[in-house]
């Protein structure tokens, strides 16, 4: 069995809101736990989604490895402000051995119709030593 090396992460927190007007929107989320390569998504922390919000739309990028797809899904959101450990369907932050990279996670809050109605970042980098 191939063995994982170990990994430190932290997270950041970064805002962007565009479609809510006067929105606060935003999230965080810790690497706390998250075991390199792995599918288990961090849990999120929510502020001030708009109270129309039905879903989140969660998509992972990793700014050093741009064209490498870790995907992301959409979850239900019942407006409790958590989005709990493994929710989303993705494949977790994997940097070589050695090297740090940086993610950035957009969340998009999504109304009933599917519709974008606000947008949050919330970026932090990944090491595996």
């Amino acid at each position: 069995m191939r063995q994982l090396p170990q990994a430190l992460g932290f997270a950041t927190m970064l805002v962007f809101t565009s479609m809510h007007e006067a929105s606060g929107f935003s999230a965080r989320f810790s690497w706390s736990g998250i075991k390199a390569c792995g599918r288990t998504s961090p849990a999120f922390t929510i502020h001030d989604a708009p109270k129309e919000t039905e879903s989140l739309r969660f998509m992972m990028n990793d700014k050093d490895a741009p064209n490498f797809r870790h995907g992301g899904s959409t979850v239900p959101y019942n407006g409790s402000g958590r989005v709990p450990e493994g929710a989303i369907d993705y494949i977790g932050p994997c940097p070589p051995a050695g090297a740090t990279h940086r993610y950035v996670w957009t969340i998009e809050a999504l109304d009933r119709s599917g519709k974008t109605i606000a947008r949050a970042t919330a970026g932090g980098s990944f090491a595996v030593h």
